[in-house]
């Protein structure tokens, strides 16, 4: 086994392993002028990324005076999500080659996502993997509070059996980096949806646009190097 300071990497989903955001308020915008006439624009769910998808739908709906119903809303939101993605949702770049690589390596891979599983399965399907790609999967079914509390990350790593310091979170916005620091790890963001200085003074370590330039000091302590 390789000199290393990492045994697993845990993963969020969107914006991390595919570039899923603008999507996702695609869906959320249109689910919420279909059941209350409102125009969400794009730019009203950016406070709201990385927070699971319960509060990207409310926190949008709130700002135009609206208190959403996440039992309708959220399915809907869904719904149209996945009539979306098939052929346009895109991996980040390099990251299929990024999995290989820690597989390879022997490192144990996690999935601890802010979405519910519907979701998630759609991502996983476009994208050509599997739960069972990953070691461990934490939905937002999962779990009572969602990122920036730390509990998504808290309960993948218990299910890994590791120390948090010995896990490496992946994570592309700042309430996910938040999320991972509280939860005692090291985190690289992947600035796909939120900017590299934003995401940089939440606590990650490193910032890269996507996996085909990592710094070789992480790769090292992945000991991919």
């Amino acid at each position: 086994m390789p000199d290393r300071r990492f045994d697993a990497v845990v993963f969020d989903l969107d914006g991390t392993l595919c570039d899923s955001e603008p999507f996702i308020a695609a869906a959320a915008a249109e689910a919420l002028r279909r059941r209350y006439g409102i125009a969400v624009a794009i730019a009203d769910f950016a406070p709201f990324v990385g927070a699971g998808d319960d509060r990207f739908i409310s926190g949008a709906a709130a700002t135009h005076g609206v208190t959403a119903d996440l039992a309708i809303d959220k399915p809907l939101t869904y719904q149209v999500y996945l009539e979306l993605i098939p052929g346009a949702l895109q991996p980040i770049a390099g990251v299929h080659a990024f999995l290989g690589r820690l597989r390879a390596s022997g490192l144990r891979l996690a999935l601890a996502t802010g979405s519910d599983r519907p979701k998630l399965r759609g991502n996983l399907d476009a994208l050509g993997l599997a739960e069972a790609d990953f070691d461990v999967v934490v939905t937002a079914e999962d779990v009572t509070r969602k990122k920036p509390d730390p509990e998504t990350f808290v309960v993948a790593i218990g299910k890994l059996g590791l120390e948090p310091a010995r896990c490496l979170v992946v994570e592309d916005a700042r309430n996910g980096v938040l999320a991972g620091r509280a939860a005692g790890c090291e985190v690289l963001g992947i600035a796909s949806s939120q900017a590299p200085d934003l995401l940089l003074e939440a606590g990650a370590r490193d910032v890269a646009r996507d996996y085909t330039g990592l710094p070789e000091e992480l790769l090292a302590d992945l000991g991919l190097s």
